[in-house]
């Protein structure tokens, strides 16, 4: 009774005692060792693990209901990361060269402050945001809306394939191309 039970044991509860294993604690200790390494690709591997557990976790408390029904789901799941962790799959890096990078790739954005960092008035993300808040704070919602929809909505020629938008911002005379295209910005009273 002794071996042979501790083996059917072993068996019917693989993923629960595996699962902390290959999901949380060789990650964590690969994890730490990317930090303490030079090299950029185990980095990806491991921030792109990360990422796809939240993800998956996420998934897995959004339906929970519907999951408890689904006897493999623990076995998937196990599979699932096993295919990302080890590193003969490096499943994480896979899905990251192949769906999270052309994704990110293909959202390009615009310069839209191309001033050195010491003069720009708005270097930052957060620093736009501040500056809708202004805008929205002086002027109000309205006015902002109006503004998106009539930046959105501007006149395009054929010939031009140039855009302006003007803030109000206090600052006078600057005006800042991006590195991509023809967009400009200008900054006047």
């Amino acid at each position: 009774m002794g071996s042979g039970a501790l083996l059917r044991f072993v068996a019917r509860n693989f993923d629960v005692l595996a699962g902390p294993l290959v999901t949380l604690a060789y990650p964590l200790y690969a994890s730490v060792r990317a930090i303490e390494s030079k090299s950029p690709v185990d980095d990806q591997q491991w921030l792109t693990y990360w990422v796809l557990y939240s993800l998956l976790t996420i998934f897995e408390l959004t339906f929970a209901k519907i999951i408890e029904w689904l006897p493999f789901w623990p076995y998937a799941k196990l599979i699932f990361s096993c295919w990302l962790v080890l590193p003969y799959f490096s499943g994480a890096a896979y899905v990251y060269e192949h769906f999270v990078r052309p994704l990110v790739l293909n959202h390009q954005t615009v310069n839209i402050c191309y001033v050195p960092p010491d003069k720009c008035i708005i270097g930052k993300p957060h620093d736009v945001l501040l500056a809708a808040e202004k805008f929205i704070e002086e002027n109000g919602p309205e006015a902002f809306e109006k503004f998106i929809n009539k930046a959105g909505s501007g006149p395009k020629s054929k010939k031009s394939h140039k855009r302006v938008t003007t803030f109000n911002d206090g600052v006078t005379g600057r005006e800042s191309k991006s590195w991509k295209g023809n967009k400009h910005v200008r900054f006047s009273n």
